[in-house]
């Protein structure tokens, strides 16, 4: 009898969606904070080979189709956020102290426990403010250049009429297209060639404030948690402490090459731990372990894409990283919104972190949870929540109580 091999057709089609879906979010994230074209490539190849071997290790260990994936929120916080006091290398600091709080999570229960006491509402419009910008790209880079962007905007469109999976690969796709177009020959040969580039880390308070913490959050709120929730979901319990423990230390190692945050996966997740990753679910860690393989494969293009985003003419990168975006915009805006009672904190949350305003050189991200937290205890919640009864709780309350039963070694 023949072997099933729609595990591992899953997690190659998980890993090429989610890389595709997603890198130039990471390029221009980390562009933003002062990333060299070549410091970029670095990292982004270290992202794909850290979680590559974090997936492996966890898949191969507990059998289990637990897939890791990059902070694609966290990249786009990093787009809001911009330079930093003590440039990249403060930013490099800054992504190990996101390592450092992320391995403790797994280590230290109380840790956890605090992160779980941020409003999930909070978390959510943070993120809802710091992805609206961005998501306005597409509408700006069609209006300034309609030859360039339009392409883009149109694939998008006509994927998700046709093709939803797809949508964001193949606006990326005709994104590259109009790039090699329009810059045809500019792009030599050499700057395809994968290289690792090591930043020694410095350390600033206005960069771990305005990176680290935000990151964390972000990257626990809207990665970790639903991560574990999406594999709850499918039957499958996470191995709380040793992923977090795994990831952190996959970002620790990933970090001085330019890599920002490795998470659990949380979308392309289901396509490895679903039905699609075949009907004996014994054998659907093989899908991982296939993405892993996957992301090592897809590493090795990672100079070559930077060197074309490099190239790429204003807007039409600017306008894919928005597009892939959307979908995470409107769960956040959903999530942030869902109960009457936390709307007025959520909305001045949101619309703090959407102004990036830099106050004694930290990011929006960080007031915007500040002044969310203030409005939430000045506002009356309960006249709030009175005037929409049988309005259900936030719809992230059941990941995170998901995330605390799974919170086990």
């Amino acid at each position: 009898m023949s072997q099933d091999h729609s595990p591992v057709v899953a997690g190659v089609v998980a890993a090429v969606v989610g890389f595709s879906s997603s890198f130039v979010v990471v390029l221009t994230g980390l562009a933003a904070v002062g990333a060299t074209p070549a410091q970029a490539a670095s990292g982004l190849l270290a992202l794909c080979v850290a979680q590559a071997l974090g997936m492996a290790w966890l898949a191969v260990r507990h059998r289990t189709p637990l897939s890791l994936a990059w902070s694609t929120p966290g990249a786009a916080l990093l787009v809001s956020t911009g330079a930093v006091a003590g440039g990249w290398s403060a930013a490099v600091g800054a992504f190990l102290a996101t390592a450092a709080l992320i391995a403790l999570t797994g280590l230290v229960p109380a840790l956890g426990d605090l992160v779980a006491r941020i409003p999930p509402s909070l978390a959510r419009a943070m993120l809802a403010g710091v992805l609206l910008p961005i998501c306005l790209e597409p509408v700006l880079g069609v209006a300034a250049a309609p030859l360039l962007v339009g392409p883009v905007v149109l694939a998008w469109l006509v994927g998700q009429r046709l093709f939803p999976r797809w949508a964001v690969p193949a606006s990326l796709v005709v994104a590259l297209v109009v790039v090699l177009v329009e810059t045809a020959g500019e792009v030599a040969l050499a700057d395809a060639t994968p290289a690792l580039a090591w930043t020694t880390p410095t350390w600033s308070v206005p960069a771990l404030v305005g990176i680290a913490l935000p990151l964390y959050v972000v990257t626990m709120a809207s990665q970790n948690v639903p991560g574990v929730a999406v594999m709850a979901g499918n039957g499958y319990r996470v191995p709380w402490r040793e992923t977090m423990v795994v990831t952190g230390l996959g970002t620790a190692l990933a970090a001085p090459l330019g890599g920002h945050a490795v998470n659990l996966a949380a979308i392309t997740a289901a396509m490895v731990a679903g039905p699609e990753g075949g009907a004996d679910r014994s054998q659907r860690w093989r899908g991982a372990a296939g993405a892993a393989v996957t992301y090592l494969v897809l590493a090795a293009a990672a100079a070559g894409l930077t060197a074309l985003v490099t190239a790429a003419p204003d807007g039409v990168v600017q306008a894919a990283a928005g597009l892939a975006l959307l979908g995470t915009l409107a769960v956040s805006l959903a999530d942030a919104l869902a109960d009457p009672a936390e709307r007025v904190a959520a909305v001045a949350c949101l619309v703090v972190a959407a102004s990036g305003v830099t106050v004694l050189g930290v990011g929006a991200a960080f007031w915007a949870l500040l002044v969310g937290l203030l409005v939430r205890s000045v506002v009356p919640r309960a006249a709030l929540s009175a005037r929409a009864p049988g309005t259900s709780p936030t719809a992230t309350s059941a990941p995170a109580r998901s995330a605390g039963r799974h919170r086990s070694p």
